[in-house]
């Protein structure tokens, strides 16, 4: 009997302990105050500023921070039979839709070629 009540006890303390316990699971937004993201596109948009063409990936990527979005490949210049590295970050910068999400249609490109910064924009994104 006097195991039973332990037993009982325990389960009820471990029970409660764990009731408090939350799991958040969704995107890395939900968290955050409902002004995150305007705070967000206003120092993408100031760090852009910054830049200067031919600055490297690294020197780019201390100003900025992590990018929301990025793409990387490998083009092959015909002419010169030539590879060159393109990567392509995307940095949140203006609003587009009210669902919670950042999308690339909100985020400005920066665009690098074999590790040098050749533009940031639409005009440099279509370019290459």
């Amino acid at each position: 009997m006097k195991s039973n009540l332990i037993n009982a006890a325990l389960i009820t303390a471990i029970s409660l302990g764990l009731s408090g316990c939350v799991l958040n699971v969704g995107d890395h937004e939900s968290g955050k105050s409902h002004d995150y993201w305007e705070v967000q596109q206003e120092k993408n948009r100031t760090s852009l500023t910054k830049l200067s063409l031919g600055m490297t990936f690294e020197q780019v990527q201390i100003i900025m921070g992590t990018a929301d979005f990025s793409e990387a490949f490998v083009s092959q210049n015909n002419a010169q039979s030539d590879q060159e590295q393109v990567k392509v970050l995307f940095y949140r910068t203006q609003w587009a839709k009210g669902d919670g999400k950042t999308t690339k249609d909100e985020c400005t490109p920066i665009v690098f070629k074999n590790n040098e910064l050749i533009g940031w924009g639409d005009a440099a994104y279509k370019q290459i």
